[in-house]
Formats: C-alpha cells, sequence, structure tokens
C-alpha cells in the first residue's frame, strides 16, 4: 500500500485549519506546494467545501496523496501535479491563494527564495499565502528544539530553517499580514499580494 501517515500532520491540522478557516474564506482556488502524504489536502478540503485544493509534489509522493484523495471521496481535491520549485516551472492554473506546511526549511535557501518570489509573482492582487513551519525571529531560533532540529536536517543536506526577515526581503510584491504562533515552535504565516 502506497499509502503513507505523518503523525506531525495529524498533530497540526486542526490549528492549522483554525486559521485557514479565517484566511481561505473567500478563496476559491488553493495550490498546495509539498502535499507530502497528502494528510492535509484531504483534511482542509473537507473543511473547506467552498474551495477547490489543487495538491502538489514530486512523483515520488504522489501515490500517497492520490489514495488519500480516494479514499477521502472529496470532490474539491485535484490530483497531485509534478512541482518541484526550482527544476519546473508554475503550473498554468487559476489561484488565489498557496498553502505550503513545512516545506521552507526542507528546500535549499535559493529554492526557499524562488518558491516566494514565484507566489508573489502568480497570486492576483489580493491573493493570499499561508506559509507553515518552523522560523527563527530576528535571527534567533525560538526553541532549543528548534536548533537541535535544524542541526539535524542540515546534516541531511536540507536548507536549515529560515529567518522572517529573510522570507520578508524575498516576498517583493508580496505583504506579511499575519504571523500567527503556533504549536511546537512553529508559525503560520500569511501573505497577501
Amino acid at each position: 500500500m502506497s499509502k503513507r501517515f505523518s503523525p506531525s500532520c495529524e498533530r497540526n491540522q486542526q490549528p492549522i485549519l483554525d486559521r485557514l478557516l479565517q484566511h481561505f474564506a473567500s478563496v476559491q482556488h488553493v495550490l498546495e506546494i509539498g502535499s507530502g502524504t497528502g494528510q492535509h489536502a484531504v483534511f482542509f478540503a473537507k473543511y473547506l467545501p467552498h474551495l477547490v485544493w489543487q495538491t502538489s509534489d514530486m512523483v515520488e509522493n504522489h501515490a500517497s496523496v492520490k489514495v488519500w484523495i480516494s479514499e477521502s471521496n472529496l470532490t474539491n481535491v485535484r490530483a497531485p501535479m509534478d512541482l518541484k520549485i526550482g527544476r519546473d516551472t508554475w503550473p498554468a492554473i487559476p489561484l488565489d491563494a498557496v498553502f505550503t506546511a513545512n516545506t521552507t526549511h526542507i528546500m535549499q535557501p535559493e529554492e526557499a527564495e524562488e518558491m516566494m518570489v514565484l507566489i508573489a509573482q502568480h497570486l492576483p492582487k489580493g491573493g493570499i499565502f499561508c506559509q507553515y513551519g518552523p522560523m527563527n525571529v530576528g535571527g534567533e531560533f525560538t526553541s532549543e528544539s528548534n536548533r537541535e532540529f535544524d542541526a539535524k536536517i542540515r546534516s541531511e543536506g536540507c536548507g536549515g530553517i529560515r529567518d522572517i526577515e529573510q522570507l520578508k526581503r524575498w516576498s517583493k510584491g508580496m505583504q506579511l499580514i499575519e504571523m500567527h504562533p503556533m504549536p511546537a515552535n512553529n508559525f503560520l504565516l500569511v501573505w497577501q499580494v
């Protein structure tokens, strides 16, 4: 069976949804960058039935996403597109929002910067980008566990936890309108074009 399960997705999906209910209330088409297992897509789409949730990830993750979608019986979640920031061109689909969770610190810095630039370029005026994950504030880790996590993922070849000020510099054309502290030393950043 190709269906995968992430305990962290299970833990964080309700706190994230509580914020998405506010920020995606008027949204019609969401692109999720890095759908991972597929858990977030079906959970959020279930409680946001007014919008279409477009999943995307690298091909090796598509099988799990497809199983989650199939088992959900939801009609507002789309099968995953092949999308890797830094490799693929931006998808030609209608969208007025973008969501990503726990991807920015996995990406290399140049990929994270490209993601911010592309989203700012492709969201329409008023479009919303919700970005979830661990972030540094003022050049500092927000917890010792985040410092240890950053060292671990960097040793595995990931780019590391980004600083919110750095993300602001990369997001030309978008404004950071909300910064929600979340459980387990994470944030949900809400950007608007």
